[in-house]
């Protein structure tokens, strides 16, 4: 009996400590739900009893010099449904298919669809979605968006660059400048009932979208059509494979114009050009993805080449630096020069005879600079190499830049230190060697090139005036004078007479290089030119890639630099020196 009571009060105990230990958990879990999990349950209620339409920010303008729109914003429409809020799903499905232009099997399967949202079309014309507003149809929404514009369509279209569907940069200063021009995108909030129908009498909470910032650039419409306009005429004169130029403020590195012709359209960057529909049907994946990524390729910053005679401008520059040459030295062309067990011919097979330096430079001559080049000695080149930044990048402000190819310089020996001397056997980007001829020319200090100049907020406000870093005295006042000097001789008296123009001194230096495989018979022929010779306002290059017949650059390039330099100087407000 006593057993018996013993083992009752102990069940009783039990039965009230399981009590307790019950209540205290159970109060401990509504505690943590209560307060530890408040924030995350508080956003899950909303998740239900909301729902969230987002509003497309206004993408920031880019704008040229002059305050020219180079990419806009164009209004447009998403059109989505809400299935629970349908009430004639026929009509709806009849109504989209009509004004979209769509497969009614398609807007059928996403109206039929049971979820919260279903998108339909985006990049709807305003006076589309317009209609569709009006039939008011039950379910339908009718979101503003905005899709890109592009007013000059294949204008400097690897410059600017195009968005993607999301709206984002893609290629060029769209990406490049990605994070001020994106903006913020805002909502529209509704309330819904557990089923999620809109509950009546509920009004909108409206979170509007921030507009992203412009870009004010460097480029100038009018010079960049100029410099487009002059690329496809010599290109479809030499029936050439393409045609890049560039030009540009030597003394701050603000580039006026960069073509790469021929172009494509911004507006329909997915169209390879020269190619149509069926054409492009019968490409695999991988080839088309290919050809658009070469299509948008910006060849001025992001491909190399053999510069040729142009780059003589750097070995001189570094040979008058370093005192291993002086303007009035003589040297002696027979048409060749003996390197080793090579023969290294001039362009001139019988021979300059005998020239100064000057002359050597006006000539073109390959002997002097094979000479100038061993007077320099393989660690003098390569001093100079560094001394103008040849072997680094520009920091341009565009995406892509490639960097020199370069012989490692204990693999140079005397025939690789001859060939360089004069621009061969090695590889640079047209941008690298303009930048470079702007220290040459502008006294010495280093641009940084670029197309961004400052960004302005939607109310054009000043946000941030864009800053870029340049090196001071890269090489003496002294031989930037002897060198635009040296420069302007070639117009006036050397084979670069071609690019000379009316009323104006001009600088300038031609090339023509062979492309590998040698003996292709492929050349590209370039010239760059500056004026006024003694204060340089404009500094542009020329490259005409694979022309036929004649194809040296003092024949077919040096007029293209005498074109641009006599439309932009004028337009410019430079005045003519008599």
């Amino acid at each position: 009996m006593k057993n018996c009571k013993t083992a009752q009060r102990q069940r009783i105990i039990f039965a009230y400590v399981f009590i307790v230990l019950l209540t205290l958990s159970l109060t401990g879990r509504l505690a943590y739900l209560m307060i530890a999990k408040a924030d995350y349950y508080g956003d899950r209620a909303k998740d239900v009893q909301q729902r969230e339409r987002h509003i497309k920010a206004q993408r920031g303008i880019i704008y040229d010099r002059n305050g020219t729109v180079l990419a806009g914003n164009k209004p447009v429409s998403t059109i989505s449904v809400i299935h629970n809020q349908i009430e004639d799903p026929e009509t709806v499905i009849q109504s989209l298919s009509t004004l979209l232009e769509l497969p009614e099997d398609t807007v059928r399967k996403r109206v039929e669809k049971v979820s919260s949202i279903e998108r339909i079309k985006t990049n709807v014309a305003k006076e589309v979605s317009d209609q569709i507003r009006d039939l008011g149809l039950a379910g339908v929404m009718v979101d503003e968006d905005y899709k890109r514009s592009y007013p000059f369509d294949d204008l400097a279209s690897r410059v600017i660059g195009f968005t993607g569907s999301d709206n984002q940069g893609i290629i060029g200063l769209e990406v490049k400048y990605d994070e001020y021009l994106q903006g913020q995108d805002g909502a529209i909030l509704t309330m819904t009932n557990a089923r999620g129908i809109e509950i009546e009498g509920k009004a909108e909470e409206r979170q509007e979208p921030v507009a992203g910032h412009n870009l004010y650039t460097s480029l100038d419409v009018n010079l960049q059509q100029f410099a487009t306009q002059a690329a496809e005429k010599v290109r479809k004169a030499k029936n050439a494979k393409g045609v890049r130029i560039i030009m540009m403020n030597p003394t701050n590195g603000e580039i006026y114009a960069m073509v790469n012709d021929p172009e494509f359209s911004l507006s329909n960057p997915y169209q390879i050009t020269g190619m149509t529909e069926q054409e492009m049907e019968k490409l695999s994946e991988k080839e088309k993805n290919e050809q658009l990524n070469q299509m948008w390729r910006n060849a001025c910053v992001s491909d190399t080449y053999e510069p040729g005679s142009t780059f003589k401008i750097v070995t001189a520059t570094s040979a008058l630096e370093a005192g291993v040459v002086k303007l009035t030295d003589q040297f002696y062309c027979p048409g060749y020069k003996i390197v080793e067990d090579r023969r290294i011919r001039c362009h001139k097979t019988q021979g300059h005879g005998s020239e100064t330096f000057v002359q050597g430079v006006q000539n073109s001559c390959n002997p002097v600079f094979m000479e100038v080049g061993a007077r320099l000695g393989v660690d003098g080149m390569f001093r100079g190499l560094k001394q103008l930044q040849i072997l680094s990048k520009t920091g341009i402000d565009v995406p892509g830049e490639a960097s020199t190819i370069m012989h490692q310089q204990e693999n140079v020996g005397a025939v690789e230190l001859a060939t360089m001397s004069f621009g061969q056997s090695f590889q640079l980007s047209p941008i690298r060697l303009l930048t470079t001829v702007s220290a040459v020319i502008n006294g010495g200090h280093m641009v940084v090139p670029h197309f961004g100049v400052s960004i302005e907020d939607a109310q054009d406000n000043a946000v941030t005036a864009l800053e870029y870093t340049e090196t001071e005295d890269v090489i003496s006042q002294e031989t930037s004078e002897s060198m635009k000097t040296i420069l302007e001789s070639v117009v006036s008296e050397g084979s670069g007479s071609k690019a000379s123009v009316s009323g104006y001194q001009v600088g300038a230096k031609t090339g023509t290089s062979e492309k590998l495989p040698r003996r292709s018979n492929k050349y590209i022929a370039s010239c760059l030119g500056f004026a006024p010779a003694n204060d340089p306002k404009v500094l542009a290059i020329v490259l005409i890639d694979e022309p036929e017949g004649i194809y040296y650059g003092g024949q077919i390039a040096a007029p293209v630099i005498s074109d641009l330099l006599d439309n932009a100087l004028p337009y410019l407000g430079v005045e003519k020196s008599g």
